[in-house]
Formats: C-alpha cells, structure tokens, sequence
C-alpha cells in the first residue's frame, strides 16, 4: 500500500484480518506480517496503533470479550421467551460459529498473551470465562422464571455447555447446529420446566 493513503479504521480492519489468518491457518501462522499482508497495509499501520504485536492480540481479544458481553445482554434479554434449549443452543451456536474457537486456541498457544490479560481475567481463559458467566447469568434468570428446575446449578451447567460447545466447533470445520442442540439437550434434560 502506498504511503500517505488514509486508511478508515485501521483497528477494525487489522482486527478482521487478524481473525481471517486465525480461520484459515490457525494461531502458529499468526504473525504482525501475516496480519498486514491479510489487512492490505504497511507493517508500520499496526504499530502506529498497537505499541507491538503482542498489545494488538491483546486488543484483538478484549474486543471480542466485549461483544461476549453484547451477547450476553441479548441473551439475558431472551429468559422467559422461547425454548431454553433452543436459546442455548443458538447462543453456543453464535458464540463458536465465530472466531471463539481459533481465539481461544490462540490463548492456549501464547502463554505470554494469557499472562497480559490476567488483570481483565484473572482465572480461567479469557473469552471462556465471560462465555461461561453470560450461560450461568441465562440459566439462573430462566431458574427465576420456574423453566429451569429450582435444584439446577447454573454456575455448573454452564461450563459444562461450554466444554461440550466449544469441543463441537473445536475442528476448523465447525459443527453443525443440530449436534450442539442434541448436546445441549442432553445436558439440560433433566433441569428444563415447559
């Protein structure tokens, strides 16, 4: 890209190219070069935002914490509406349909990025830890409702949702909607009220 050529939202654009790379060749192949090559820009455009590589992963992942968050609000927003396998099922579904997944195998392959976000999340893998609290968050208002059994533990039921979600959609070929409601309907058999 030539010098002197605005580019608009150098953070959102660096930040898709970023996931791209991550889709496509997983966290190993993910260097500053792979990423501005991916984005069309100037090595140098990642630096001018981002003190180094390391502070834009960090960023990267912060970003999308936030739209776990955005999620999480949406589906608090559905409790007493709906099926609650169903919403469960579509919030896995949207949640790892993204770049959760390769996100959170990115978080497992640098060491020194999961240490970086220890003050945003001090326990657990980031990403993963607010996708647990917004499942636990869901069940216990639909257990406020009576179509969650009174006994069900949310803080419980939730990671284990998660594990079985984010083991469907851990292959770079994703799963397909229908396993993860299977699953998530195995797991709340026995906790859900109509």
């Amino acid at each position: 890209m030539p010098t002197g050529v605005r580019i608009t939202d150098a953070r959102t654009r660096l930040f898709d190219a970023a996931e791209a790379v991550l889709l496509r060749s997983g966290p190993s192949a993910l260097t500053s070069r792979a990423v501005t090559d991916e984005a069309g820009c100037a090595k140098g455009v990642l630096h001018r935002h981002f003190a180094d590589f390391d502070d834009f992963l960090a960023a990267l992942v912060r970003d999308r914490v936030a739209r776990v968050a955005d999620q999480g609000a949406a589906l608090a927003r559905r409790a007493g509406t709906g099926d609650v396998v169903d919403n469960v099922a579509a919030a896995l579904t949207e949640l790892f349909g993204s770049v959760a997944a390769a996100i959170v195998s990115l978080l497992i392959f640098r060491d020194d990025l999961r240490a970086r976000l220890r003050a945003d999340t001090p326990t657990g893998i980031p990403l993963l830890t607010e996708a647990a609290a917004m499942l636990a968050d869901y069940l216990a208002r639909e257990r406020e409702l009576g179509r969650v059994a009174a006994d069900a533990d949310p803080d419980v039921l939730a990671p284990t949702l998660l594990g079985g979600g984010h083991l469907a959609y851990a292959d770079r070929d994703g799963a397909r909607p229908e396993s993860v409601r299977a699953m998530v309907a195995a797991v709340l058999a026995g906790v859900t009220r109509p």
